[in-house]
């Protein structure tokens, strides 16, 4: 037997929490389970010179002759068995607990009760948590390991022991280190209820709501109902009890609507005796006194009449802190108003690993509440998108998720999904019944907060409601002040201050004001009961569309980023407007939005949805009565159709549009509908002489027609496009004299749109040639060219631009060699076609002889590809331009020396 370490011991011990669960689910794998852990175990502490003294089940007793040395093990073991693949995904959690002091040996072992408080520390904590008494703490303080940090959880009365224990966690990069408030006996007096389900994530905001409660004496946690308030509060309250000697004390006054009854609340959860003769505010006063005290007032916003009488408390009780849940704020000078977010959740469309997932707060709260329910429940590759889109569906809510988590007893995360279109029905009747009634449904939570509102506040929460994903001021005004008779912004900012309605900055930071969907929800159901919903859809839509006309001339223009981005913003907007339109057979509302939007929709990536609503739009009864707007949205869906590959369907579109023109005498419509068809036989590949007259005919009427009007940015076009049809039909010394005339008469036209095409078809041209005799100087102005056109596209976040940018650019790569940079851009430009439907390519592929599956296909270069598919936007722009020639600037090729060369 190795001899004892004498003088000052750290003694360590460790037990797995749940074993006897684990033991019964793993089963037959539970003996190789528990030996691995025994192996991680004693790999970590007997390697750094801990000796170890005890081994029963599950547990461990180790003796260190060192403290930092029984950190630095302990730190290695929760390493190694956060590390490892444990059978079925279920980890096994161990807690740690280590105290330093001294102690009697004898029979080759220790007793005392130093040993016996290091055991009582260890049993206090939850798997995955290491523990340190304030003794081993000060051994340790400044010898922690790289980036290991502690964590000060306060005084605790541990069982068995007659003194509070002050504890500390260990932090460890890499390892789970958010755990529930110890079930321990604070040291602190206090009333402060016991949790009974974990407390998961909310570490930063713990953290930020301690440091404020150290500067102001009174703090104000909002947010609508469900948010988590109340669960916050306790949390802060537990972790700052080392702060408030004196005392640490919860005030639930949900049950009462009386102001006045707030003060005598306060004593009887201070246990003051009411000897009568004495106000309550001045009983409370004199007994808080100097004393350190923390009050935590829950549900304040029923009795918010009673604010004054806070003030009065916290000016008599010079040490007394407040802290107070509410949907509004006091009101109160000196009051710090801490809005408590929604949980984190991850984004559906950019999903990590089904084992990674639980990193976000709101997942990691589905999947505790579900297992709650169903032990057996796991998070797997095929529901891991559905738990995703719950938690975001479902706005972050805790209170919500726990309702839906409840509700995977009968239903799958998939089939819940599908039910989440009315969140408030699912979720009714899912809450635990020994929770205040509010808190049993979702829908109970937000109908507390709308019986406080008064008439106007209930009338503007009902319209606000028909606005998706935010409303700028100006709108909510156009559309909601008919239902107010009053000021919309009054009435707005109560709203914001009920915590019911959320301010945002948007563009320019002008202010924005939101709902989250699931109160959204609830808003419209209140619209619909007042007898309100559809007029104030239709003032909606009008709103809208009038948006959209006013846009639609700019998104060619010079200033067609701020056009194209105040459009992004209202993107949700326009969809429920346009929505709308064609739900209620408002057949010239809906034609007219899609002819103002589809320049939009193109440039910004949202063309297979956009060509679905033209469709639907074109589709309603009545459009024949409406000749020059189902023209209009003719030429906007064979754009669209265009722009998606699709040269047939964007023929026939253009067909009947040139019928209809010509019925109307339209000439201008008529010559941007024949310019428009001549593409839909340029772009279909390579050109053989038959298809090439076809266009030119084509083209060449066009052009006739903008020459009559005096239009000189058609005419550039008209030779643009014949330009085009040169390059595919394989004659790019014919294409580029023609590409460089029409650009210069787009930048006289100031035409930035036309100046981004030519220089890209410029681009291609100079990428024909080369392919056809390898030439480095066609290499360098294809550089030259496809830098100019890739600025223009970034600039204006023209997503399709660029995407066909992006394309060029892979192979002008190719050419020169790098095939990884190839394949990282192909890869970049696979997922832009997935996201926005942008299917041009291919036929430019063919033209160029450019067939990116071969680069997939090798083998060598997967992994560049698969990091091309990652990229984001600007990752996959910004390695675009870093791969163009440096001597390809924009300013010189808008200064134009390859057309003069030329």
């Amino acid at each position: 037997m190795p001899e004892l370490p004498t003088g000052t011991v750290t003694f360590v011990f460790t037990d797995i929490e749940g074993s006897t669960r684990a033991l019964t689910s793993l089963k037959e794998a539970w003996p190789e389970v528990l030996e691995r852990h025994r192996s991680i175990l004693r790999d970590a502490f007997v390697g750094r010179r801990g000796l170890e003294l005890g081994t029963e089940g599950d547990s461990f007793f180790f003796a260190f002759p060192s403290a930092p040395a029984a950190v630095a093990g302990a730190v290695a073991a929760q390493r190694g068995l956060s590390a490892e693949r444990w059978p079925d995904g279920a980890p096994i959690r161990v807690r740690m607990g280590l105290h330093s002091g001294e102690a009697d040996a004898s029979d080759g072992t220790y007793a005392g009760m130093e040993v016996h408080r290091a055991a009582r520390i260890a049993a206090a904590g939850y798997g995955g948590q290491v523990l340190l008494s304030d003794a081993t703490r000060g051994l340790v303080a400044r010898s922690l390991p790289d980036g290991v940090t502690l964590r000060d959880l306060g005084a605790h009365r541990l069982r068995d022991l007659p003194a509070a224990e002050r504890l500390w966690q260990l932090v460890i990069p890499g390892v789970s280190d958010t755990f529930a408030p110890l079930p321990t006996s604070a040291g602190t007096p206090n009333n402060v209820p016991t949790r009974r389900t974990r407390f998961l994530g909310r570490e930063r905001e713990i953290g930020e709501v301690r440091e404020l409660l150290g500067r102001s004496r009174l703090l104000t946690l909002t947010g609508p109902g469900g948010t988590g308030k109340t669960r916050l509060s306790l949390e802060v309250a537990t972790a700052a009890m080392a702060d408030f000697a004196d005392g640490v004390w919860f005030v639930e006054l949900g049950a009462i609507t009386e102001p006045e009854l707030v003060p005598a609340t306060i004593a009887q959860a201070l246990g003051l005796p009411d000897r009568g003769g004495r106000s309550p505010i001045d009983r409370l006063v004199d007994h808080v006194g100097d004393r350190r005290v923390l009050l935590v007032l829950d549900n304040f916003e029923q009795v918010v009449d009673a604010a004054p009488l806070i003030g009065e408390l916290l000016a008599g009780a010079p040490n007394l802190h407040v802290v107070v849940t509410s949907r509004s704020v006091l009101r109160l000078y000196g009051e710090q108003e801490y809005p408590v977010p929604p949980l984190g959740v991850p984004d559906p469309r950019h999903l990590p690993s089904s084992a990674a997932l639980s990193q976000y707060e709101a997942v990691a709260l589905f999947i505790d509440r579900a297992t709650a329910v169903k032990p057996d429940f796991r998070v797997t590759n095929e529901n891991a998108p559905a738990v995703a889109e719950i938690c975001v569906r479902l706005d972050g809510l805790p209170l919500a998720i726990e309702l839906a988590a409840a509700r995977i007893r009968i239903l799958t995360p998939q089939a819940m999904l599908s039910r989440l279109d009315r969140r408030l029905g699912l979720l009714s009747g899912a809450g635990a019944r020994d929770v205040p009634a509010r808190q049993q449904t979702l829908r109970g939570a937000i109908a507390w907060s709308h019986d406080m509102l008064d008439e106007p506040e209930r009338s503007l929460f009902a319209c606000i409601s028909v606005f998706v994903g935010g409303v700028a001021l100006a709108s909510a005004e156009r559309v909601c002040s008919s239902e107010l008779n009053g000021d919309v912004l009054g009435v707005l900012a109560s709203l914001v201050d009920k915590s019911l309605v959320r301010q945002v900055e948007g563009p320019a930071g002008e202010p924005r004001f939101a709902m989250l969907e699931t109160i959204r929800e609830f808003a419209m159901e209140q619209a619909v009961a007042r007898g309100r919903w559809e007029e104030v859809r239709a003032r909606h839509g009008q709103l809208f569309l009038d948006m959209a006309e006013a846009a639609s001339p700019h998104l060619l223009g010079s200033d067609k980023r701020e056009w194209l981005d105040r459009l992004e913003q209202e993107d949700d907007n326009l969809r429920a407007a346009i929505g709308w339109a064609i739900e209620t057979g408002r057949t010239e509302v809906a034609l007219r939005m899609v002819a103002a939007l589809w320049r939009f929709w193109q440039m910004r990536g949202h063309l297979v949805e956009a060509l679905e609503r033209a469709q639907a739009a074109l589709d309603l009864a009545g459009g024949d009565a409406e000749p020059r707007a189902r023209a209009d949205a003719l030429s906007a869906a064979a754009g669209l159709a265009y722009w998606l590959g699709d040269a047939v369907g964007a023929r026939a579109f253009y067909d009947e549009e040139i019928g209809l023109r010509r019925r109307l005498d339209d000439r201008r419509g008529l010559a941007e509908a024949l310019y428009g068809q001549s593409f839909t036989f340029s772009i279909t590949g390579v050109l053989d002489a038959t298809t090439a007259e076809l266009a030119s005919t084509l083209a060449d009427e066009a052009l006739a027609l903008f020459e009559e009007l005096g239009d000189r940015d058609g005419v550039a076009r008209c030779l643009w496009e014949s330009a085009n049809v040169a390059w595919a039909a394989g004659d790019s010394d014919e294409a580029l004299p023609k590409v460089h005339r029409a650009r210069e008469i787009f930048r006289a036209e100031d035409d930035e749109f036309m100046v981004g095409w030519s220089s890209y078809t410029a681009g291609i041209c100079h990428l024909q040639r080369d392919v056809r005799r390898a030439s480095a100087e066609d290499r360098a102005e294809a550089s030259r060219w496809l830098g100019a056109a890739l600025a223009v596209f970034t600039e204006a976040g023209d997503v399709s631009g660029y995407t066909l940018v992006l394309d060029a650019i892979a192979l002008l790569a190719l050419r020169e060699g790098d095939r990884a940079r190839a394949a990282r851009l192909s890869g970049a430009v696979s997922s832009l076609e997935r996201t926005s439907g942008t299917g041009l390519n291919a036929a430019n592929r063919e033209v160029l002889g450019f067939e990116p599956s071969e680069l997939r296909g090798d083998g060598s270069l997967a992994a560049a590809w698969g990091e091309g598919e990652r990229m984001t936007v600007p990752q996959a722009l910004a390695y675009a331009r870093e791969g163009l020639s440096s001597a390809a600037t924009l300013s010189s090729v808008r200064e134009g020396p390859g057309a003069e060369r030329r």
